[in-house]
Order: C-alpha cells, then sequence, then structure tokens
C-alpha cells in the first residue's frame, strides 16, 4: 500500500509531521499514522500558550483500535490549536495534511527540523 507523503514537511520517526520553512510551524499525523490507528474518535491537545519539547509527548490521539501519544517534532510556544478537531476528530482519517492539522507553533532555535526526516527517508521508513 502506498502512503502520502508531501514533500513540503518533515517527519518524525512516530509518525508526526511539520511544516518547513516559516516562522510558525504547523504539526499533526501522516497518512501512515491515520491508516494504523484506525477510526479516530478523540483528539487531546495542549492549550495556545502552551510549550511543547521536541522529541515529547504534547498529546493523545484516540482511535477504535488504540490510544497512543502525539509526539513533538519541533519545540516551541502553541499559538492555535485546531478547535475543528474536538468535535470533528475523524478530520484526522479523512484528511491528515490539511484540514486535519493539530498544532501550530512558533519554533524555537530554528524549530530542530533538520533533524527531523526528510520525505524520501520518512517513505522508506513506511515503505
Amino acid at each position: 500500500m502506498s502512503f502520502e507523503v508531501p514533500d513540503d514537511r518533515r517527519y518524525l520517526e512516530s509518525h508526526e509531521w511539520a511544516t518547513t520553512g516559516g516562522d510558525t510551524v504547523r504539526i499533526g499525523v501522516s497518512d501512515f499514522a491515520q491508516d494504523e490507528l484506525g477510526d479516530v474518535v478523540f483528539v487531546e491537545l495542549p492549550e495556545v500558550g502552551d510549550e511543547i519539547v521536541a522529541g515529547e509527548a504534547f498529546g493523545v490521539v484516540e482511535s477504535i483500535k488504540a490510544v497512543s501519544d502525539l509526539y513533538a517534532p519541533v519545540s516551541g510556544e502553541v499559538v492555535a490549536v485546531n478547535e475543528e478537531l474536538f468535535d470533528r476528530p475523524e478530520l484526522v482519517n479523512e484528511d491528515p495534511y490539511e484540514d486535519g492539522w493539530m498544532l501550530e507553533v512558533t519554533a524555537a532555535d530554528g524549530g530542530d527540523a533538520e533533524e527531523l526526516l526528510a520525505p524520501d527517508e520518512y517513505d522508506d521508513q513506511i515503505a
């Protein structure tokens, strides 16, 4: 099976993604992750103003199959949360890269994005 891996973002080995190239970094889970999770029924996210730390858990996603921690691909301050996910968590399954995004952060220290997997490296990992 082939999964979508957009080349305009970088990936964490635990299947979260982060956009790159701006002061604000958008974060979500990959197409592979949403497929592995199954139907997402609940998402727990930090609040605007909270700090997240690269490599540490920032929230939880619950599906009909499992409860999984979400790991921060970058460190920074949360400046936006996709509140639509609280009422429609299935957006994570339907459109993980656009409507199903989770957070936006102002990345600290250049955002740590260089540490993340490039799209081709991530594609190799999930193949």
